[in-house]
C-alpha cells in the first residue's frame, strides 16, 4: 500500500496550506493524515486545502479524519476545502452528503479562493 503526504504553502496565498494526499486513505493511513492536520492546526495553520488528486480509495475512517479536521479548523476561525477529488472519492462525499458542507473543487486554485473568501 502506498500512502504519502506533501505539505506546502499555497503559491500566492501564504496563509493557505496545501496538503497533497497520495494513495489509499483508509484505516491504516488516515491516522497519519489526522496527525498532520492536528499539527498544522496547533501551529496556527487553520486555512487548509486538501488535494485529493492522488487518492484512489477513501473509507469511513478517512472521511472521519477530513470531517474532524474541518470542525477543528473552523472552531479555530479557519476553513478547509477539498480539491481535485477522483470520481470514486467524490462519490463517497456525495453519497454521505458531506459535499453539502464541504464543497469539492475541481482545481486547487478554486479551493484556495473558497477558503480565502470565507
Amino acid at each position: 500500500m502506498h500512502f504519502a503526504l506533501d505539505v506546502s504553502a499555497a503559491p500566492g496565498a501564504d496563509a493557505v496550506t496545501i496538503v497533497a494526499v497520495t494513495g489509499e486513505l483508509d484505516m491504516a493511513s488516515a491516522p497519519r493524515l489526522r496527525q498532520e492536520l492536528v499539527s498544522l492546526a496547533s501551529a496556527g495553520r487553520t486555512t487548509i486545502v486538501i488535494d485529493l488528486a492522488g487518492v484512489d480509495f477513501l473509507d469511513s475512517t478517512g472521511l472521519g479524519v477530513v470531517l474532524g479536521a474541518l470542525k477543528r479548523v473552523r472552531a479555530a476561525g479557519g476553513d478547509l476545502a477539498l480539491a481535485r477529488t477522483e470520481p470514486q472519492v467524490a462519490k463517497v462525499f456525495e453519497i454521505t452528503r458531506l459535499s453539502d458542507i464541504m464543497p469539492l473543487h475541481d482545481t486547487i486554485e478554486a479551493a484556495i479562493a473558497a477558503v480565502v473568501s470565507d
